[in-house]
């Protein structure tokens, strides 16, 4: 589980975790109306069976036929308390969302460890916004409107929603890669859509994004998605204003660069040598001369539909301790050093310091050489 904001998230992953035949058994239990109309009841209470029945208008018995099968599920807490006769059966939804992680060919072959750092959208270190531009938190607007010296004020780390008509975000991340890890992948996930005055459903712009200063790919957003709120935006903000975007992942590998599975600029690790500083940066924006400049809504986890903020994550392999029966064998059948340093992580294969790392996941960067 995962707790966003006071938001409890229950992240089903066939792959890494959860297992399949939990995933299977919470889409059974949310495949009934029924069953997901108890836990629309039970989002800020405390009811009993039999006043879970009376409010839906169902049998006690089928209510709790139900209540069990949630139960079952691990989608709903319950408890026998004490009552007038014997013990009552009392119950609250244990998650406020449910988050289901699919397989694909890249995350299935992958394997290593995860290094995640979670940056709030309005914690930017440079920016430059065209008008119509702004930002949103979670109680108001923050400095004035298509103001760019609004994207200046203290306050702005309390930014959910920026938007702006062309222009850039800048983001230091901390490096999270282990010393001498080999970095197999980084991936860059938010929340995001075009920028229309108010909204508009056909309303195409180019977003593009960049790791420490090389460009990784450019997705074009069809619109600025509005006219439905969106399911954690604010109860102040109009619902004719942007309500909520797309979640997108630009992906690099050794190979090359991704945009959901879809090809990028080719960009690969190698180009971004991550393991050189003790930060990451990352840019989204809008290239003055894109095809089609329809500028950029960036949400936080208290504005949209996704309770997250702008996400970086480092997946890696860790190196084999040098002198492992393994390695020996491997130096004896070839007889080189190369081979020992490929297959065993030698002071040969430490040395490449592309595929390495600096920084620890524990103490953070401040471990660096």
């Amino acid at each position: 589980m995962a707790d966003h904001g006071g938001l409890r998230t229950l992240r089903l992953d066939v792959v890494r975790g959860g297992g399949e035949e939990r995933v299977e058994a919470v889409l059974k239990a949310l495949a009934s109306t029924t069953r997901r109309r108890i836990l629309a009841l039970l989002a800020d209470r405390l009811l009993n069976v039999t006043e879970i029945a009376r409010a839906l208008g169902l049998p006690v018995s089928t209510a709790n036929l139900h209540v069990n099968a949630l139960e079952d599920a691990g989608l709903l807490l319950a408890e026998h308390r004490p009552a007038s006769r014997g013990l009552q059966k009392v119950c609250t939804r244990a998650y406020d969302s449910v988050v289901l992680e699919l397989p694909g060919p890249e995350r299935s072959q992958e394997s290593g460890e995860v290094a995640e750092v979670s940056m709030p959208i309005g914690a930017f270190v440079d920016c430059a916004a065209v008008p119509s531009c702004g930002l949103a938190g979670e109680l108001g607007i923050i400095g004035m409107l298509d103001d760019p010296a609004a994207f200046y004020d203290p306050d702005r780390v309390h930014a959910q929603l920026v938007w702006f008509h062309q222009g850039h975000l800048t983001y230091r991340f901390p490096n999270r890669l282990p010393p001498r890890a080999e970095l197999l992948s980084l991936t860059v996930s938010c929340e995001v859509c075009s920028e229309a005055p108010l909204h508009h459903d056909d309303w195409p712009s180019d977003i593009t994004l960049w790791v420490n200063g090389v460009e990784v790919g450019t997705w074009t957003s069809p619109a600025d998605f509005g006219g439905q709120r969106g399911s954690l935006t604010p109860e102040w903000w109009e619902s004719h204003n942007s309500q909520y975007g797309m979640l997108k992942v630009w992906r690099v590998t050794a190979e090359g660069s991704w945009i959901d599975g879809v090809p990028g600029t080719g960009a690969t690790l190698a180009e971004l040598d991550v393991a050189a500083a003790r930060w990451i940066d990352v840019k989204i924006g809008v290239k003055e001369d894109a095809t089609h400049v329809g500028g950029l809504n960036l949400f936080g986890r208290g504005f949209g539909n996704y309770p997250q903020d702008l996400v970086l994550r480092l997946r890696y392999r860790q190196p084999e301790p040098a002198g492992r029966k393994g390695t020996a064998v491997v130096g004896a059948v070839t007889g080189t050093s190369v081979a020992v340093g490929r297959e065993g992580g030698s002071s040969a294969g430490a040395a490449r310091a592309p595929d390495g790392g600096a920084g620890s996941a524990s103490t953070g960067p401040e471990a660096r050489p």
